[in-house]
């Protein structure tokens, strides 16, 4: 009985996560959903900035704290290690809810293009950088970072393993291609109003800060093989490195 709980939550988990995703597309894009990044409650300036920063300040402890090592280590006392990272997933994703929930309107407009063509480039940029985001998480483990491999492998009784670090497609042209499509899908609207600007300043400054973590800590688990990857291709932005190491791995 506790192998069937253990896949029906995880599926559940990934559920929450599919729903959570799929909104932060409308969100951003201001498409499809009833609330969103500038069609949301109304407040008054100073209380809408304080709101919406301290919910993407939920969001970026609880994605930030509970990623870490150390708190793994320590929540896996509490929560079985099946389940942990569909835990993890839950979190982050009721996170997100309730930033979508409870996020004010700041409507003044910073930057508005409205030439046709310009307009056209920034929304194929909007839709390229959340397809950079799917398609990345299958270039390390979808399966795997949203929890469904570790309850998979509990259902059939079998002992979880560490993926080998690999290196597929766009992650041997930057280190992060997953953050980077959130950037350029957080960045690339044609209207660009105070509450998007804070949304997106918010979390780019998240994201440049769990990369430092996240970096650290894959340096502690890996070494001197991600040492080396670090060393051969850029964080962020696909810039060539003069002396590529075809031997890096796969990730």
């Amino acid at each position: 009985m506790s192998r069937y709980l253990t896949i029906c939550y995880g599926a559940v988990a990934y559920l929450l996560f599919l729903v959570s995703f799929g909104y932060a597309i409308g969100f951003v894009g201001n498409i499809w959903v009833p609330r969103s990044v500038d069609h949301a409650l109304s407040a008054s300036v100073g209380q809408a900035v304080l709101i919406d920063v301290l919910l993407c300040g939920v969001f970026a402890v609880q994605h930030s704290v509970m990623a870490r090592p150390a708190f793994k280590r320590w929540w896996t006392r509490f929560v079985p290690s099946s389940i942990e990272r569909s835990t993890y997933v839950v979190l982050a994703g009721s996170a997100l809810l309730l930033l979508y929930w409870q996020w004010r309107t700041l409507p003044d407009v910073v930057w508005d293009v409205s030439l046709p063509a310009p307009r056209v480039v920034l929304w194929a940029l909007f839709w390229l950088g959340w397809a950079t985001v799917f398609f990345s998480s299958f270039m390390v483990s979808h399966f795997d970072l949203f929890g469904l491999r570790q309850v998979y492998l509990a259902w059939r009784g079998k002992p979880y393993r560490d993926l080998d670090f690999r290196v597929r497609f766009l992650y041997r042209l930057v280190r992060h291609p997953l953050m980077l499509g959130f950037l350029i899908a957080f960045w690339s609207t044609p209207t660009m109003t105070a509450g998007h600007l804070l949304f997106s300043v918010a979390t780019t400054g998240y994201i440049l800060v769990a990369l430092r973590l996240e970096e650290h800590d894959l340096v502690e688990s890996l070494g001197d093989q991600y040492r080396a990857y670090r060393r051969e291709v850029p964080a962020l932005l696909p810039c060539p490195r003069r002396h590529p190491n075809a031997a890096a791995g796969q990730h």
